[in-house]
């Protein structure tokens, strides 16, 4: 495995251009080494890793981290692909795409106080369907050509789209003609509006599982990106979809007005679909499913490094005293 965290290193990481990190799991303990220069999203893996391996005994194993928000194997390479783990895949790319740092934090937060997770938005989805406003709605920052092609519509058909940018970054010289900028309004406040239009980011909406969580229907734009589960939805189904270039957005928006009861079964059917697959304990199932599965394919047996570094578990004033049932080390602090 040394090797190819070396040829990883080699293809993705020259000049710093892309942070990675390589783990060990032995003996349900976590070790790891980073690469790169933005390595703070290392603390998202970290966490995930160790909370399954306080509940569970965990593959030994060695694996590579993308750190970054872009998948990194592309398809086109002549040289074999090097299995990276990676929070978004995309049509040209394949990266072992996991659940995102998004929802992962989403999940362990969800067993200590309660924020944006799926159980959050679920309980706080504005007014019944009847008394929502049937606009299209969209908040967020510039990181898209087509965020702006959205917010310029919005300023033409106001009754229509209420969508407005909340900061401008990747386009500073663009600001004219999305007028002024708005301040952030409680998620919660999304569905106010029936309709929610979901742009892709720099990758995939990572706001997406969210969204389809609440009391509103999702217009999903086309995209090359994906999160883990993005191939389970249908379309018409689970969301509308819009073309890449939303130059179909104002006529997908007058059908769902024009057809209620409809937009209004696609609003459930992404609600049932997001408590079936998308709440806590799917999350750390899905983490675990896929660790045991990449575990059998390893060829060699995993090691520990002496460059890398033993992630502890937190330290609780309180810590319960029940044990693993595999391990007089673990502690099970979370239900």
């Amino acid at each position: 495995m040394k090797a190819v965290e070396k040829e990883a290193i080699a293809r993705y990481n020259q000049r710093g251009s892309h942070s990675l990190c390589h783990y060990s799991i032995i003996d349900n303990k976590i070790y790891r080494k980073t690469h790169g220069e933005h390595v703070g999203f290392k603390m998202f893996m970290d966490n995930i890793l160790l909370s399954l391996a306080r509940k569970v005994k965990l593959p030994d194993m060695e694996f590579i981290v993308n750190l970054g928000d872009w998948p990194l194997v592309t398809k086109k390479r002549a040289d074999p692909p090097i299995p990276i783990f990676s929070w978004c895949g995309s049509d040209d790319t394949n990266d072992i795409v996991m659940p995102t740092y998004d929802i992962t934090e989403a999940t362990l937060e969800t067993m200590g106080r309660v924020m944006l997770d799926m159980l959050s938005v679920q309980a706080n989805t504005g007014p019944k369907w009847d008394n929502k406003t049937a606009q299209g709605f969209f908040r967020g920052r510039d990181s898209r050509q087509e965020r702006l092609d959205l917010v310029k519509l919005s300023r033409k058909h106001p009754g229509i789209l209420d969508a407005k940018l909340t900061n401008m970054f990747f386009f500073k010289h663009n600001k004219e003609e999305v007028g002024e900028l708005v301040k952030h309004i409680s998620f919660f406040d999304f569905f106010k509006y029936k309709y929610q239009i979901s742009l892709d980011g720099t990758v995939a909406a990572y706001r997406l599982p969210y969204l389809l969580a609440g009391d509103a229907v999702v217009f999903k734009q086309d995209s090359p990106y994906y999160e883990y589960f993005y191939k389970d939805l249908i379309p018409h189904e689970h969301y509308i979809p819009i073309k890449r270039d939303i130059s179909d957005v104002l006529d997908k928006i007058q059908w769902a007005k024009d057809n209620d009861e409809e937009a209004r079964q696609i609003a459930k059917n992404a609600q049932k679909y997001v408590q079936d697959h998308l709440l806590a304990d799917e999350i750390f199932c899905y983490h675990m499913v896929l660790f045991e599965e990449y575990s059998k394919l390893l060829v060699s047996k995993p090691h520990i490094y002496k460059e890398m570094e033993r992630v502890d578990q937190p330290t609780s004033r309180n810590p319960c005293r029940c044990h693993h049932p595999d391990s007089n080390d673990v502690r099970r602090d979370e239900l």
